[in-house]
């Protein structure tokens, strides 16, 4: 049987996703062979508790951004003995436990079959996004559908590869976005092709997946529009 880990992150200073955490990482530990998660050291001490007390293996680090969490995620993982691993944001993770959890065994069931795959978002889950996120996003995927020749939703966090593409990942990975680095490190620099799927489980959910502090306002569409430059720039450049 192929050996499949999980690897995420997390921060989560409030705990806000605490009750979800309790309720399905026994699940979780049952459908992966290896769980790892790198968790910020703002993250309450609750959240702490309970995974370094689950089947997960933890490492605390320095709050840093999101892409250095997960390249620290990436090396963490190749610590264990999985042929493949499966990346998702532990939010969006929590999110596709709760509503959509046999659709994520299946899933996972699909991984052995691509060297790379973008897990992406079908048209309803996308369409739950906040507007500024979906307007933007948009942007982003057509410019990463165009460097990549193929129709992909590149922003929603998850993606899974094999063993030998984590450690391209591991060795090249440098940009402030990891998105679309990533696969581009795989197609052009490891020289693998890139599969893409999407999925009704990358949904957003208000109380799962929001930053709390996003009100409708200007700021919020330039930050958004700033996500999307950098992400596609990278699209762009990585591997040439």
């Amino acid at each position: 049987m192929t050996r499949i880990g999980l690897i995420t992150v997390t921060h989560d200073p409030k705990g806000a996703n605490l009750y979800l955490i309790e309720a399905f990482h026994q699940k979780l530990a049952e459908v992966y062979t290896e769980l790892f998660i790198t968790i910020s050291n703002e993250t309450s001490l609750e959240v702490v508790e309970v995974l370094e007390n689950s089947k997960f293996n933890t490492k605390i680090i320095p709050k840093n951004g999101a892409a250095d969490a997960r390249r620290s995620a990436v090396e963490f993982g190749l610590q264990g003995t999985s042929s493949f691993y499966h990346y998702c944001d532990f939010d969006r993770l929590l999110t596709w436990c709760k509503n959509h959890f046999g659709e994520l065994e299946k899933l996972i069931k699909e991984i052995p079959n691509f060297n790379y795959l973008i897990i992406g978002r079908s048209e309803r889950a996308f369409s739950t996004h906040p507007t500024a996120w979906i307007e933007t996003e948009k942007i982003t995927n057509l410019i990463c559908t165009m460097e990549l020749g193929k129709e992909v939703d590149i922003t929603a966090g998850s993606c899974s590869f094999s063993r030998v593409c984590a450690e391209f990942i591991h060795k090249y990975s440098n940009a402030k976005m990891t998105d679309a680095e990533w696969p581009m490190i795989i197609k052009r620099i490891c020289k693998q092709e890139v599969g893409y799927l999407n999925v009704e489980g990358l949904e957003y959910i208000e109380d799962i997946n929001g930053t709390n502090n996003e009100t409708i306002n200007a700021q919020v569409w330039l930050d958004r529009l700033r996500l999307s430059y950098i992400i596609s720039e990278t699209a762009i450049n990585t591997g040439k």
